[in-house]
């Protein structure tokens, strides 16, 4: 199980590219724009914006994990 995770920990920090969201209303708006430097500083703010609520439930989990486990 630990492998597995590594693993998919691995993949998804290797290929950040497959990460890049965008709703429909902010790429429209984004497209119509020359440079590329807009759309990409909003992908980030979308991508962290979105996985920090995850890292922190994980984190949560992962210590009521190990809190049950002793």
């Amino acid at each position: 199980m630990k492998f597995r995770f590594a693993i998919l920990f691995i993949l998804v920090l290797a290929l950040p590219q497959t990460l890049d969201a965008q709703c429909a209303m902010c790429r429209a708006v984004v497209e119509s724009e020359a440079d590329g430097k807009t759309a990409e500083g909003i992908n980030n703010g979308i991508v962290y914006l979105m996985a920090i609520p995850y890292i922190l439930v994980a984190g949560l989990f992962y210590f009521i994990y190990k809190k049950m486990r002793n």
